[in-house]
Order: C-alpha cells, then structure tokens, then sequence
C-alpha cells in the first residue's frame, strides 16, 4: 500500500508542476537562509569556549567616569589584579597580559641577521598557562614562563621562522627596542595555534619577569588586560561588588599622590572608578571597551539575525501551509472518485501526509545545495570562515530533518483530516466549498507575512540610510589623501630630516608628525587644570607639530597653531571647543594650564606650565559611535620631535608616483625596516566594518524574505484565479474588459497588503527609533521611509498580482466556459 501512495504522490506532484516549484523554492530558500544564519549566530556564541576553567575566568574591565561622561576600557592598571586577589579569598589566580607591539602592532625581533616584524605579541605572567588552556607541542606550559626572557610562541610562528615546534624549541632570538637589560630571548615552549573565535590572539608570549615596569605599583594608569580565575562555586557578583574596597584602600592614596589631589575632590569634581568582571565566554559579544585586542562582535547583530532567521522560516513554512489548505479544494473530487472506488480515509490522510513532507524533506536536501553555492559569498560578507559541515552531526542532521517532517505534515493536516472526511456524493456533486475558517486563515497569513515584509523593508532602510549618514557626516576635516606612515619612532634624530625630504616631493602638499590616527583609539588619556585651580577636565592627548593643521584641513575658532616662528610652542596646548566648554575658560587664548599626569610632566617629575594659543573647532578624532570629548594637542618637540607617526597630505594626480617616492625615502632612512602606510579615509572606513557588515546581511536577508513572500502570494493569486475562471469569463463575455478584470482580482489582495501596512508601522518606528539610540550621531527617522516601504511593499504585490490577473484577463472565455 505504501508504495502506491508513494508512486501516486509524486504523480501528483509532477501533475502540479508550477505548485510543486513554487513550494521547494519558498520552502528551500527559506531554509537555506535560516540555516547561514544559525551557522553565524552559533559562530557568534562560540567564542573562548576551549578553556578547561573558562567558566570560571572573569576579565576586569573598567568603567573610567570623567565629569559629563563615562568611559569603558578593556585594559586596566596593572596592579589591580593583584590587589583583588590579595584582599578576595574568591580568587584563585590573577594573571596579566601587557601589549608589547604597541598601537602600531610592529614587534620587531632580530633572528640571526635578519629582522622580522610580529603583530600579536603579549607579555603574560608566569601562571598564564595556570588560567588558560593551551596544547603544549614542546615545553611546560606551568613553568615556561617563569624565567626572565623566557618566551612561548604558537605553532604558526614556529614553522614561520624555524621549520617546526621541535626545530624552534630552545631557540633564541634578539627584540630590537627592547628596553631590558638582556636582550636575549628563549623560546621555552611551544603550543597549537589558538582558535579564530577567541577575543585575543598570540604569536608570542613573552614573560614579563623580567621587565622591572610590570611589578611597578600603579592604580591609576591604564597598562594591563586583567584576568581572574574564581575558584569553583565563588559568586562573580559577590566578587564584583568589593571592588569599591580596593579603590577605596589601594586606588584612593594613589590618586592623591599621583594628582596632587584629595579623594574628595577628585570625586567632587565628577571623576570615578566603577570595576566589572567580564565572563570570558561573553567578552565577545557584550563587551565594546576602549584599547579591545580584536574588534568584538554585537550581542544586538545576534539578536536582530535570530529574529530574522526565525521570520524567514515562519515566512517559508506558512507560504507551504497556506498553499497546501488552498489548493486542498482543488482536489476535491479527485478524493470523492477515490472514496467511491474504495479509498478509506486513513489512506487518504496517509497520501496528503506523505506528499507534503515529501516536498518539505525534499525542500531541505535543496537547501544544503544552496547553503553550498552562497557559503562561500557569505563568508566573505560576515568576515567568518563557516562551514556547511557543522551541520551532518548526526543530532543536528536528525533536528533539521525533523523540522521538515513536521512542517510537511502541519501543511498537510488540513487536506488530510478535512476532506477526507467528507461525504463522496457531496464532493462530486461540488458541494464542496472554502470554508469561511480556511479564508480567514490564508487571509491572516497573507497579511502577517506583509507585515514583516514591511518592517524589513523599514529596517533595510534605517539601516543603510544609518550608515550611509555615518560615512558621509562632515567630521572636521579633511580625509581624503592623506597617508599615515607607520614606526617613524625608529628615526629617532632623523625625524625632521625624514619630514623635509618628503615635503620636497613632486605631490607632496604638507607633513605632519603625530603620535595618533584619527578615528583610531590611540589618543592618550589625559587631565588639565586651570594654573590656579585644582578642578581637572579630562579627556585625550595628541603629540604632533606645525603641520598638523595643514594636513588634516583642521578650522581654527580662534588664536593660532603651532608655528615654527615660535620657539615657546613647546609649551603651548591648541584645544578644541569641547575642552574650552568644561575648562569653562571665557577667555581661552592666552590662559595657563598644568598637566598632573606625568608624561606631560618635567624629567623631574615637576609640572610644566602650558600657554593656550589656539582653539580648533569640533573634529570627529574619534568614531561617531562616541561623543566628541575634550581634545589637547601638545607640540612634539617637548617629546623629541618625533610622535610614532607621519601624516603626509598628496594631491590627487601625482598620489600613486608620490607614494613610490615617499616608500623610497623611507629606505634610505631606515634600509632594514619594511616600509607600512595606510590610507587615512580607508582607516576611518574600517571603524563601520560592523556596521557595514550587518547592512550587507541584513538587506540580502530582507530580500530573500520578501521574495518568500512574493512567492506565497503568486501561488495564492494562481489559485484564487483558476477558482474564478468561470466568473472571469462571463464578465468578460458580458463586456468586462481585461483592466476590470485586473482591478477585480487585485483589490482583495490590496486590501490584506493595506491591513498590513498599518499593522507593520507603528511596529516598525519603534524598533527603528530604539535601534537608533545606540548611536551618539544618528540620522532621523523621517514619515517618508516608512511611506516608501509601504508603496514597495504594495507594488512588489500589485507585480505579483498582475501576473497572474493579466493572464487571466487575457484568455479566451469560450475555452473555459466550455469546459464547464
């Protein structure tokens, strides 16, 4: 019996050919979608998750309130960590990370008489193996760190520079800089390359042991990523909640004695420390601090794709329900002839099952083929390297299977148990008709899957409208052609020769040392007071020179800039607007203000007097995800007249010969270094790679949705029309013509799409307007973008539509009332 309800399925199938398509197509395209987005969603939440104690390791993350703001940093003083496991008998080990490559992420290292450059290269603690799991290749993970010099290095690197784990075990290697007395380094283990999904990343490890800087007290500057291990069944809120203990025994005497400064006052005047304990396995996705190791994800990104995923199956599966309850009529009297001939109902129920979760089993063996074909696109727009394997796990194979069933059996339910249990006489005689339940339903359906057409249409708006907003604000200054020349440190005295030869070059319109990239988060933290008071503002920090200005085409609000006429400019300070504002100085040019943070400090540690000369107007130096903060830019020739960094502004037609020209001076000054650059514009691009990323997903996925939904509709339309065949034709014969016939069976489903509009906007506004507060800058949520989803969501269905009424207005009326 089995067998020839199977042989009569797929002749039924194969009978409905454009039914059949139009379901594996919603139905496949559905799934495949939901699926990419469940492999970048389970990606997403995989991170740091191979950690043997990883439920148990809390990073401190730090919550640096200034006066009117608060901002988060990843990285925290050094001394910290210590003094919580010291006073928390919760904590079982501490362990520090400093980043020795520094912001420009050059580490250089001599092996023989070849330099070479790292960019992931940690100090650690000698008990970082002790919180943190790794595969040892060679050595002891628990005392490879312990000596001075010692250095543990990561399997690529290994086979990088010595062959393999074995070969580069024991070796020794040079560290150009190296401010250590013994410039000798031993490679003392060797472990497997750590996974992509990790917050952080290493090549080298290098023991801070013997760097006398790591065991200096400080809790106050910002130097080390913090971890604590809690021992098992502590309370990381418990833990979290005596930190105000520590700021107030450790913290407090070292603000006093580093700011000169009470507590007291410190506080007045709006400072604070607020520390938090990160879970490891959140890091990821719940933490955007200041000075991150690798740039994070998004928690919200995870949630807006799983709502999508799980429209776009809704989507899917109520397109193959509706159609399969609409057509099930179709089929009436071939089930009365089936009954008269002997059928049972049983039988009957079995043949409607089989056929509808044939077509959804058979729906997802189409979908693994799509997720094949757009995996790899996919991988490159989400920056993931996923694969389709993940999913032949016998359990999630079985899970995915079992979805299809039952919603090949939800859509055959109707069909199944409802004509089947009607009377034979009645179904051929054509008593049989719609239901007013089965209208009403396909009708709900219809509008619901507008409804979220609309609000995807809406989102994909407000998405792309967001960023482009983001890309194309005026931000202060000009960064179009301008490069950044990375490591000019290692001129060293040769720095304003280095400048001179490039300002010579044909191309070349100006030059600038600086010690920060705009839009990059390596701006310094620092405080000024007014010389007669001891209210601080605190903000960030620029070294740079007298071109700094012509470079970036900053807007000077009042005084001057840095000019090589002025050999007092050492100790001058150009603010900008917001640091006027919170200084509160009426008169800015002119007045005197003193530094308490040491860098800005004498040798002696005395505090120098800075002269304001100049205030430039607002720039964006940070993303438009942060507010504009008080920004003091000091001269570099305080700080030997080099800053890290060199800005080099190049007109537009000589940029690629002025770029060769300026690689080719770079090796003249410095013959055994590589020459690194970067495009300023391209820089400031990179910090909405998130942004861009989610805009690119979010549209194609929108898309796919929408297409979900157009397909629904056009098998509805199909139907609806071949019911009204008869009623087509003899309006026709009675003089309708085809534009009456278009608009007849048009209007009820404008009507649903109309029923959705105003379903799908009030919804839509506030989850745009909630999604707009996460940004400092934001564009506007404007009447016309939710009247443009509208009339794309109504012309996507009136095209829809009109195929299948067009069709039908068209056709000759005698043909069919023939046939009746």
């Amino acid at each position: 019996m089995l067998r020839n309800i199977f042989k009569v399925a797929l002749r039924n199938l194969l009978k409905r050919r454009s039914y059949t398509l139009i379901n594996v197509a919603g139905l496949a395209t559905g799934m495949a979608a939901c699926l990419l987005i469940a492999l970048f969603v389970r990606s997403e939440l995989s991170y740091d998750r191979q950690h043997e104690k990883g439920e148990n390791i809390y990073r401190i993350s730090l919550d640096r309130i200034y006066p009117g703001r608060t901002t988060a940093y990843a990285i925290i003083p050094q001394s910290i960590g210590a003094a919580a496991k010291a006073e928390m008998p919760e904590v079982e080990e501490s362990v520090r990370l400093f980043n020795f490559a520094g912001d420009a992420g050059n580490f250089m290292l001599r092996i023989g008489d070849k330099i070479f450059e790292e960019k992931r290269v940690f100090g650690a603690d000698s008990n970082f193996f002790r919180v943190f799991s790794a595969q040892m290749l060679k050595g002891d993970g628990a005392t490879a760190l312990m000596k001075p010099n010692s250095v543990v290095i990561n399997e690529t690197t290994a086979k990088k520079y010595f062959g393999s784990a074995e070969a580069a075990f024991n070796k020794t290697f040079q560290v150009d800089g190296n401010n250590n007395n013994n410039n000798v380094f031993q490679i003392t283990a060797v472990c497997a390359d750590w996974p992509e999904n990790s917050h952080f990343l290493f090549d080298m490890l290098i023991s801070t042991s013997g760097f006398a800087f790591t065991r200096q007290l400080n809790y106050v500057n910002f130097s080390a990523y913090t971890y604590l291990l809690l021992k098992p069944g502590a309370s990381a809120e418990n833990v979290e909640a005596k930190f105000p203990a520590i700021i107030t025994k450790y913290v407090a005497p070292d603000i006093e004695k580093r700011f000169g400064q009470s507590v007291a006052d410190f506080y007045k005047a709006g400072n604070g420390y607020k520390y938090h304990l990160q879970p490891l396995q959140k890091i990821h996705l719940i933490s955007d601090a200041e000075a991150e190791m690798r740039p994070n994800g998004s928690i919200r990104a995870v949630y807006i794709f799983s709502i999508i995923a799980i429209f776009i199956l809704v989507l899917a599966a109520i397109n193959f329900i509706n159609l399969s309850t609409a057509r099930s009529m179709e089929r009436a009297k071939e089930i009365g002839l089936r009954k008269t001939f002997g059928s049972g109902r049983k039988e009957l129920i079995l043949q409607f099952l089989l056929e509808s979760i044939f077509i959804s089993v058979f729906s997802v063996l189409v979908s693994f083929g799509l997720i094949a074909l757009l995996l790899p696109l996919f991988n490159q727009l989400s920056g993931n390297t996923l694969s389709i394997l993940y999913f032949l796990a016998p359990a999630r194979l079985l899970l995915i299977m079992a979805f299809a069933i039952v919603t090949g059996a939800a859509a055959g339910l109707y069909p199944a148990f409802v004509l089947s249990a009607f009377k034979p006489i009645l179904i051929v005689r054509g008593g049989v008709r719609s239901r007013g339940f089965g209208i009403l339903l396909r009708n709900s359906l219809v509008v619901f899957q507008f409804a979220i057409s609309v609000i995807l249409i809406v989102s994909t708006i407000m998405v792309n409208r967001q960023l482009d907003f983001m890309l194309g604000k005026k931000i202060g200054f000009r960064k179009e052609h301008v490069i950044m020349v990375e490591r000019t440190d290692l001129l060293n005295q040769q720095s304003k020769a280095f400048k001179t030869e490039l300002a010579g070059i044909a191309g070349v319109e100006s030059v600038s040392g600086t010690s920060a990239v705009p839009g990059q988060r390596n701006f310094f933290g620092v405080s000024y007071q007014k010389a007669a008071s001891n209210e601080k503002v605190t903000g960030r920090g620029i070294f740079t020179d007298d071109s700094y200005e012509r470079v970036l085409g900053l807007e000077l609000k009042e005084g001057r800039f840095f000019s090589k006429d002025f050999s007092t400019d050492t100790l001058a300070v150009v603010l900008n607007e917001k640091a006027v504002e919170e200084l509160q100085l009426d008169k800015p040019i002119g007045a005197r203000l003193s530094s308490p943070d040491g860098v800005l400090n004498a040798p002696d540690g005395s505090p120098y007097i800075y002269t304001v000369i100049g205030v430039v107007k607002d720039f964006h130096f940070q993303s438009l995800h942060q507010k504009i903060t008080p920004l003091f830019i000091n001269h570099s020739g305080r700080f030997g007249e080099q800053a890290g960094l060199t800005a080099v502004r190049i007109s537009s037609d000589r940029f690629d010969n002025a770029i060769a020209s300026i690689a080719n001076t770079w090796k003249k000054f410095v013959n055994d270094r590589p020459f690194h650059y970067s495009f300023l514009d391209q820089t400031l691009a990179r910090q909405y790679h998130s942004e861009q990323t989610t805009q690119k997903i979010f549209t194609i996925f929108s898309a796919l949705a929408i297409f979900i939904a157009c397909m629904g509709l056009l098998g509805l339309a199909a139907y609806t029309t071949q019911q009204r065949t008869r009623e087509i034709s003899i309006r026709k014969v009675l003089g309708a013509s085809a534009s009456n016939i278009v608009v007849m069976l048009s209007k009820d489903f404008l009507k649903l799409v109309l029923i959705a509009v105003l379903i799908a906007v009030p919804v839509a506004w506030w989850g745009m307007f909630k999604w707009l507060q996460n940004f400092e800058y934001r564009t506007t949520l404007g009447w016309w973008v939710f009247i443009l989803a509208a009339a794309a969501a109504t012309l996507v269905a009136l095209v829809t539509i009109s195929a299948q009424a067009i069709r039908a207005a068209v056709a000759n009326p005698v043909e069919s009332l023939r046939s009746e």
